[in-house]
């Protein structure tokens, strides 16, 4: 598989089969990972890879947390705030695309909320990473994270297998400080969860598409 088609084929995946991925692969994919690029080669990123029962005790502890009215407590502004214009025009195009598939109305809040839960749920997958930088590092190393993120979706995709990158997996990040090793001085910014896509699950079947090339790029010379 070249790039393009690996590009062109990652999607966010949020049905997976109950199937494991062999720990060797998982490994071999991260160990290539590592050779994404970073500013002055800082490499900021953590990431802890979590399966079996310690990803299934981190699930019961951020669910125990929402169910139980726990506000989040991210320590990067999520994505998702504060958006404006043509952004915030495409953030809902997406939700208003996902609830459509599944047949969740607008007004359908407990569905709606149902469907949200699935994010701590890691939509099913077996596997999840969570990804830490430290601190006192700031949105030009965030890029970073952000390459390093890229190069583990495609590498994944290479190997037959699917992914969705989930920032609402740093909303509740005190189950997952306590079970699991990341370092003092980290904050969590972005989870993933991975595994074997389940492609006839309806909420894999819809497609947000992109804007065209002239909204987002300029050519000059």
């Amino acid at each position: 598989m070249n790039v393009s088609d690996a590009i062109k084929q990652r999607r966010s995946v949020r049905a997976y089969k109950d199937q494991a991925v062999a720990p060797e692969l998982i490994e071999k994919i991260f160990l290539q990972a590592q050779d994404s690029p970073s500013n002055c080669n800082t490499q900021p990123w953590h990431v802890v890879v979590v399966s079996g029962d310690v990803r299934n005790n981190i699930e019961k502890a951020m669910m125990s947390d929402i169910m139980s009215g726990k506000p989040p407590t991210p320590h990067f502004k999520p994505g998702d705030q504060d958006l404006k214009d043509e952004y915030r025009t495409r953030q809902i195009a997406c939700a208003v695309s996902l609830y459509g598939a599944m047949g969740i109305g607008r007004d359908d809040k407990k569905e709606r909320q149902e469907l949200m839960a699935q994010n701590w749920q890691f939509f099913g997958a077996p596997h999840a990473a969570f990804f830490s930088m430290p601190k006192t590092m700031s949105e030009i190393n965030a890029v970073d994270m952000g390459i390093y993120l890229q190069s583990i979706m495609l590498l994944l995709t290479e190997n037959g297998l699917a992914s969705c990158p989930q920032g609402a997996l740093a909303m509740y990040a005190d189950a997952v400080h306590e079970l699991a090793n990341i370092p003092e001085n980290h904050a969590i910014m972005f989870g993933l969860s991975f595994g074997y896509a389940d492609e006839e699950a309806v909420i894999n079947s819809f497609d947000v598409g992109r804007e065209e090339l002239s909204k987002s790029v300029e050519f000059y010379g």
